[in-house]
């Protein structure tokens, strides 16, 4: 059984051929945040007559079962990141839209001492910088 299938079945959906084309599609890309239409694209790469439409509803539906999370960052369409369960923030470049990943334990310690100081604990949160290349 492959990787694809093993995730599909821990995640209790049904293994079917789009959703094991898909789920390895992003597993296997260089870029870890895709949209739905460069799942597409990579799917029409690879041969694959996968419809945009059924690209979209797997997506939401490995949204709903936790295998993907979605972002939706100011300015660009969503993009999806398979769920890894390890915490991250992320960088968008205003210029290109790459999306850079980076974790920080001094942010992350802060964050939680501001909460705290205003008598709350932090159950989630997400960090976007919204950056440009510096001028030489």
């Amino acid at each position: 059984m492959t990787n694809e299938n093993v995730e599909l079945k821990k995640a209790g959906l049904k293994v079917t051929l789009p959703r094991v084309k898909i789920l390895s599609i992003l597993e296997n890309a260089d870029n870890r945040h895709m949209s739905a239409e460069d799942v597409y694209k990579a799917l029409l790469e690879a041969g694959d007559d996968v419809g945009l439409a059924t690209v979209y509803r797997v997506l939401t539906q490995f949204e709903s079962a936790g295998l993907i999370l979605r972002h939706n960052f100011e300015g660009a369409h969503a993009v999806f990141e398979l769920n890894h369960d390890e915490h991250h923030d992320h960088m968008v470049c205003a210029e290109t839209g790459d999306v850079i990943e980076f974790f920080d334990p001094v942010i992350e310690k802060r964050q939680k001492e501001i909460a705290e100081e205003h008598g709350y604990e932090i159950v989630d949160h997400s960090l976007t910088l919204y950056v440009k290349p510096k001028k030489k």
